[in-house]
């Protein structure tokens, strides 16, 4: 059973696995589009008695290189109302509200926003050649994607804090020291890896797996919500400032950005 959602492929597996594939490559930088794309095919087969797992997979060189600050195409601070729903993150949200358990297959980068997706997911998998990197100071704003809640929740404040303060990019074994991934592979297997994972858990009583997700989750949907609330705030502020104007040069420009504090 196979179905599409914009740039989004969800392939059902004979095993109850389905997968859900980006396919924007080679980066798959995110938009608003993608992420509502993601949240549907997660929707649907919330629906699908013949899914009981998902692997959550990129076609091309990254899993998800986040969003493209280089283009002139992403949405400015002030094409939104900074006291309503930040369109991005209501749609982001939608991932942490569905039932079935999540796999990430991360290949190569998932940075800032991509990295607040692969966090999305229950699990990870990856190889000494994935990368990851909270690199949102580095642009002059803040986290978002609910990095700020999911992160700390798997590695711990203080390792989050290194990630998140320094904006420090990861490569694979250091993400599987830290929990960041769950299962360590040799590159090209990632997706084999996650296949192999969510096959394990799909085995099993699928309302069986629901409950005890939902139950080991608690109010992390509610958490996210907060969370995301909070980072749109923040970054609508620190949006207007010449600092992240700075940050988005200095990112293009592959360089340390001159920060004034303005």
């Amino acid at each position: 059973m196979d179905r599409q959602f914009e740039d989004v492929a969800v392939t059902v597996l004979p095993d109850h696995v389905a997968e859900v594939e980006l396919r924007r490559p080679p980066n798959n930088f995110f938009d608003v589009a993608l992420i509502c794309a993601i949240a549907d095919a997660f929707e649907w087969l919330d629906e699908r008695d013949e899914c009981r797992a998902i692997v959550l997979c990129a076609e091309g060189k990254h899993f998800c290189a986040g969003a493209n600050f280089t283009d002139g195409s992403r949405e400015t601070s002030e094409d939104r109302d900074p006291d309503a729903p930040h369109p991005l993150y209501s749609q982001a949200v939608r991932l942490f509200g569905t039932r079935k358990p999540v796999v990430a297959a991360v290949q190569g980068a998932a940075i800032g926003g991509g990295f607040g997706l692969a966090m999305a997911a229950d699990f990870r998998t990856g190889s000494a050649a994935s990368r990851f990197a909270a690199n949102f100071v580095k642009l002059g704003f803040s986290p978002g994607f609910g990095l700020t809640h999911t992160l700390p929740r798997v590695v711990g404040q203080q390792a989050a804090q290194q990630l998140c303060f320094t904006g420090r990019r990861i490569d694979g074994v250091e993400a599987a020291r830290l929990g960041v991934i769950d299962d360590l592979v040799e590159p090209g297997e990632e997706r084999a890896e996650a296949r192999y994972l969510a096959k394990q858990i799909a085995e099993n009583a699928p309302l069986a797996v629901e409950s005890v997700r939902a139950s080991l989750r608690g109010d992390l949907l509610a958490a996210v919500r907060q969370a995301t609330e909070h980072e749109a705030r923040e970054q609508f502020r620190l949006q207007q400032t010449d600092d992240h104007r700075e940050g988005i040069r200095a990112v293009a420009e592959r360089r340390a950005g001159r920060f004034t504090r303005r």
